[in-house]
């Protein structure tokens, strides 16, 4: 039997995995991968393999429909989201698949403190002009009780609004869907969208890509904000509307941005963003932790052998 693998943190470890595989009469698929293959091309590759360990590849319902017809009999979302991955179709076609949560909360969260501590203190700009021979030293702000809103309070952000209160910040979430604990109640304020986004001087995305909130950072949202505050997402691009974060980001009503994703991965070489002194730039890269990946890979992959009934 044979098993894709389209998830780039797994490709670059693969030999680690190989032989695992191997030992259970697996051959590895392994196509070169920056960060996603196409659908064209998962039409053509899908159908060939028994099982598919998937990145962040549009794995629609046309692609498992095809592998359906073809050889395709399980699959595994390596890593958390699933916004990319049809699970709906996945399971009507009876096609066994599951992601693997809960594997990077600390990792992301890190990455997210990482954006804010050099937006507050402007390391990002330091290091770019202590390059070019020149000694800048722009003033900062304080973290102690300035106040950090944070969308979404899953597993990434329970872990960042950890960090931050230990940091010193105030910290206000907005999640419709969590249950926090009476603890976190006591430490963080939980509020609408409107009241948290108000209150911050750092807003971080940490929620879930779905249907419904695509774009939901946009101008209206942006404009509660106080002048000078900053933006900071490591979930997915397509929740802010770029065009947007950047007519805020030229006025200078923001301050500056912490962007780990983007609406097009890799980021177009022209995209206006890049001739912004004030955005710190990712590559989608917050979990990729050797840790991590071992962790994570080693979880689909349990998952994936237990789909086709292999010990």
């Amino acid at each position: 039997m044979k098993v894709l693998v389209t998830c780039p943190p797994m490709l670059r470890r693969i030999e680690e995995f190989r032989e695992t595989f191997e030992s259970k009469g697996l051959e590895l698929i392994c196509p070169p991968v920056v960060q996603i293959l196409s659908e064209p091309e998962l039409l053509e590759l899908v159908p060939t393999v028994d099982a598919w360990i998937i990145g962040d590849d549009p794995a629609t319902a046309q692609v498992f429909a095809a592998g359906k017809k073809g050889k395709l009999k399980a699959a595994v979302k390596w890593g958390v989201g699933i916004d990319n991955v049809d699970f709906k179709a996945a399971k009507a076609l009876d096609i066994p698949i599951s992601n693997t949560p809960g594997m990077f909360g600390e990792e992301v969260s890190n990455v997210a403190l990482a954006y804010l501590l050099a937006l507050s203190r402007h390391t990002h700009e330091i290091d770019r002009n202590v390059r070019k021979g020149v000694w800048h030293k722009p003033p900062g702000i304080s973290l102690t009780g300035r106040k950090a809103a944070l969308i979404g309070y899953g597993n990434i952000g329970r872990a960042t609004a950890s960090k931050l209160k230990v940091f010193g910040l105030e910290v206000f979430i907005h999640d419709p869907y969590a249950k926090p604990e009476s603890s976190e109640q006591q430490s963080f304020t939980f509020d609408s969208l409107d009241n948290v986004v108000r209150n911050a001087d750092f807003l971080l995305i940490t929620c879930a890509m779905t249907n419904d909130n695509k774009h939901f950072v946009n101008d209206a949202l942006l404009k509660m904000l106080h002048p000078g505050a900053f933006v900071i997402n490591v979930s997915r691009g397509p929740l802010i509307d770029e065009r947007d974060l950047l007519t805020n980001l030229e006025s200078k009503h923001i301050a500056g941005a912490g962007l780990e994703v983007f609406e097009i991965e890799p980021i177009p070489h022209d995209h206006p963003f890049l001739k912004l002194e004030n955005v710190i730039f990712g590559s989608h890269n917050g979990s990729n932790t050797i840790d991590a990946v071992r962790k994570t890979s080693l979880k689909a992959m349990s998952l994936l052998f237990n789909f086709l009934n292999i010990q």
